[in-house]
């Protein structure tokens, strides 16, 4: 593998661990104690935002190289799959989450949860899922593999470890949660646990994630290299 993947793979392997590394329950509390909660916050989205930007410019740098030839009629099952992955961003970012950053509040809350998380309480990280797994298939370069694959990788790995930090954070009072929604979409539906409120997710959210998916398709010759609406 040549230095231009090997750059990459160190930039995502940083992006990866810094997350997992900054959000571990010992070394987030000393952080916390040390430079306080809004501090912590600021620290771990400037080192986000600053290894992204790292993996994004070595993922731009590296070499071409195929692990199986783009097939074009791949292309419509990633756009069908892109449009969940905009509901469920949409829906993640007009919600209140006990999922989310400062969502451990919510947990003493006694109302029944409602609206998306009764599809799944980690409706942004499964947003980061669809979008990766599509282009990762799609693209079938190694580059794009290890960009994509490394996102989904993180993004599976931090539900689970959401889930673990929320318990440990507030106890007992996690079950409720734990038992009445489901980390696999859908799941907690299907076996009985809530039922699914399309009301409470409402129209207002569809519509944004349907505008999300059209200006995606749209702007995606600006943001990718890649036109996927012909306007003639």
């Amino acid at each position: 593998m040549g230095a231009g993947f090997s750059d990459l793979l160190i930039a995502m392997a940083t992006f990866v661990s810094g997350h997992l590394i900054l959000s571990s329950l010992p070394v987030r509390h000393a952080l916390i104690e040390w430079i306080g909660d809004t501090g912590f916050r600021i620290l771990y989205s400037v080192l986000a935002g600053v290894t992204l930007y790292w993996t994004i410019n070595r993922y731009g740098a590296a070499p071409y190289q195929e692990v199986w030839p783009m097939v074009p009629a791949l292309m419509p099952g990633l756009m069908l799959i892109m449009l969940p992955a905009c509901l469920l961003f949409a829906a993640a970012l007009t919600t209140r989450l006990p999922t989310a950053v400062g969502g451990e509040r919510m947990v003493q809350d006694t109302k029944p949860l409602g609206g998306i998380m009764t599809v799944t309480r980690h409706p942004m990280l499964w947003s980061f899922v669809l979008w990766a797994l599509g282009h990762g298939v799609v693209n079938g370069d190694v580059a794009s593999l290890i960009l994509f694959g490394g996102i989904a990788v993180l993004s599976l790995g931090g539900m689970a470890h959401i889930d673990h930090r929320r318990q440990h954070q507030t106890g007992a009072e996690w079950g409720p949660i734990a038992l009445s929604t489901s980390a696999v979409p859908f799941l907690a539906a299907i076996q009985g646990r809530t039922k699914i409120d399309w009301a409470g997710i409402g129209l207002a959210r569809l519509a944004l994630g349907l505008a999300l998916y059209a200006g995606l398709l749209v702007a995606h010759r600006w943001i990718a290299g890649v036109a996927l609406v012909n306007f003639g």
